[in-house]
Order: structure tokens, then sequence, then C-alpha cells
């Protein structure tokens, strides 16, 4: 079984990156709208264009250190550094409940522009699976930036050496794997789809949520679990410090920055699957709001900053702006259903 959600562009030749004109323009084309909102913007000027007034927060639905950590405040740093804002961007980690606690937080903050948080396939993963009161569909997409993909990660003194050998023991029951997110969400999907490509029941696995890819591999080095599976840009400091071994990855071809890694493809084991990382609102954002933060994170990318960061981490620019990046979430979320349904976990 191969599935693959996204086709990730070239790093710097995201789908429709957008130019310096762009803000201008596109809140032009929203001025009706936002002079509808009768000043539902604070911070709106007189020819339509919209910038924060006070400080930026961004939410990363998770513990510190796990993807939607590194995105948060990688994102928030560089937007600083690079003079790209006027006001101060801050982090604020909400986790649990496989980042449900997150989005009600973002969620009660519906129609204030100064409100942002980090998104990935969770968001929606989790509401499909009745784990959360809010789906995508209660925010407003912002923009997506990147993909990244799943490492199957075991301790370096493990007698583990290949994916298959992993599916083996896995296939006991007694053999524990860790995520970053909950049962039926995207660390627990990408573990079951390569173990059924790999000839494993994924219902054997003895899989063990955590609230973010951090807290996976901590008890992965603790002893607590025996693998662990979470994001490439994740575990790079483990497979640094040598930690850690990745025994696959799920790219269809190796990364760079770790091109030690086998991928699952190169073992006959037929899977991939790709992390895309994005940018949300709550609900209720006017076109100029909206407007300001695509290019905005769109001007992040085209960054020296950002590429080199984006390489080191190994993330592959994959920028949609707020119209494309809903419709490809509710495409996604089709995509998903069918995948959740062939490993049984829906």
């Amino acid at each position: 079984m191969t599935k693959t959600h996204v086709s990730p562009g070239t790093p710097g030749s995201g789908p429709a990156r957008r130019t310096p004109g762009f803000r201008a323009a596109a809140v032009g084309a929203a001025l009706p709208l936002v002079l509808a909102a009768c000043g539902s913007g604070s911070g709106t000027a007189e020819d339509g264009t919209w910038a924060p007034t006070e400080a930026i927060e961004i939410t990363a639905p998770a513990a510190t250190g796990g993807g939607w950590d590194t995105l948060a405040r990688t994102g928030a740093r560089l937007l600083e550094e690079e003079g790209l804002v006027d006001q101060s961007v801050q982090v604020v980690n909400k986790p649990g409940a496989g980042g449900a606690i997150g989005w009600a937080y973002v969620a009660g903050h519906g129609g204030d522009p100064h409100k942002l948080f980090v998104t990935s396939p969770p968001v929606l993963l989790v509401p499909m699976a009745g784990n959360s009161d809010h789906d995508h569909e209660d925010f407003t997409p912002i923009a997506r930036l990147a993909t990244d993909y799943m490492v199957y990660l075991v301790p370096a003194d493990s007698d583990v050496e290949t994916f298959d050998e992993l599916a083996a023991q896995a296939e006991s029951g007694e053999f524990s794997v860790g995520g970053g997110s909950g049962p039926g969400s995207m660390d627990h999907v990408a573990l079951a789809g390569a173990l059924t490509a790999a000839g494993t029941d994924p219902a054997s696995a003895n899989y063990i949520p955590f609230d973010g890819g951090g807290e996976a591999m901590t008890s992965l080095l603790g002893g607590h679990v025996d693998a662990a599976v979470v994001g490439t840009g994740e575990a790079l400091g483990m497979l640094e410090s040598g930690d850690m071994r990745a025994v696959g990855i799920s790219s269809p071809e190796r990364v760079e920055a770790v091109s030690d890694v086998p991928t699952l493809v190169e073992q006959d084991v037929d899977f991939t699957f790709d992390i895309w990382r994005g940018v949300m609102a709550p609900g209720d954002l006017d076109g100029a709001q909206v407007a300001y933060y695509e290019e905005l994170f769109a001007e992040l990318m085209d960054t020296e900053a950002w590429q080199e960061e984006s390489a080191r981490l190994g993330w592959t620019d994959a920028y949609q702006d707020s119209e494309e990046f809903g419709a490809f979430l509710d495409d996604t979320r089709d995509e998903y259903a069918e995948i959740l349904t062939e490993v049984g976990l829906q």
C-alpha cells in the first residue's frame, strides 16, 4: 500500500508563492468585506490594510520539543529576527488530548487576529476519531508552509536494525512503540500504515501515545518504550547525538538532513507518509487580516534564514495561501478517511 498525501515542491518553489506586491492587491480586493466587518479588525487602516496592534501569539498544541513546538518557535524567532513584524511574537504551549486542548483554547478566541496556531495532520485525524470538539472548519486557514516525514526510531543499542525487524517485534504485542499523537492520529496512522505494508497486523502493535514527539523520545531514552515514531525534524537532535537510530523514514526518497536513513520503500515496504505543516487562526478573521498573515509567512519563507532552518530540520517548502490551504484540508480529510478504513482504525 502506498499513500502519499502531499506532493511537496522543491525548496522555495511552493505553489502560488506570493510576491511582495500581493498584500496590497489582496487587501484591495477584500476591502468591501473589511468595511462590512464594521470595526471587527482593530488595526485596520483607512486604505483597508491591517496590521497587528499587539503581540502575536502562536499556540503549539503540544508539549515542548515536538514538531508543533519546533515550527512555532522557529517561525516566531525568525519573524522577529528578520524584521518582518513590528510586534513581538510569543509562543505558548497547550498540550493534551492530541492537540484538542490547544484547539479549544484558540477556538475560544474567535475573531481575534492576534492568535495563531501551528497545525499538521492531527487537526484532521483527531476530530475524525471523535476526540475533539473542534475540527479544521472551526478555524481560519492562513498558509501551508512545509512538508516533513516520519522516522521510526530505536535506541542506539537496540538489536533492531531494519523496519522489517521492528515490524516483526511489534507483531508480538510485547514491543511498545511511542508516538506524539493519540490513537488513530498522525503518528499512530504512520505506524499502522507502515506495519500493514510490511505484512503485520497493526492491531497487534502496542502503540503508546504521548503529548508530542518530544515526550515520546524522552520515554524511549528512558527505556519506557522500545521504539518511537516521530517527525524527522523532531528527531534530528537525538539522531545527531547518537542516542537513537532511525530504521526507516516515510519519504519517497532519502532526505538530505538524514541521508543515511533508508526509506521504507527501499526496504520493500510500500508506504509513504508526509507531514504537512501550516498555520491557522481562530474563526471569523476578515479578509485584510488573512491577507496580512498569508503574505507575512510567504515573505518569511523567502528569507535565507528560513531556507537554512528548513534544510537543517529536513523540511521541504510547500507554500499554499489561505484559500488553497483550505481546499487542501478538505481534500486531505477525505484521503485520511480512506487510510483509516484500510488500516482498521475507523
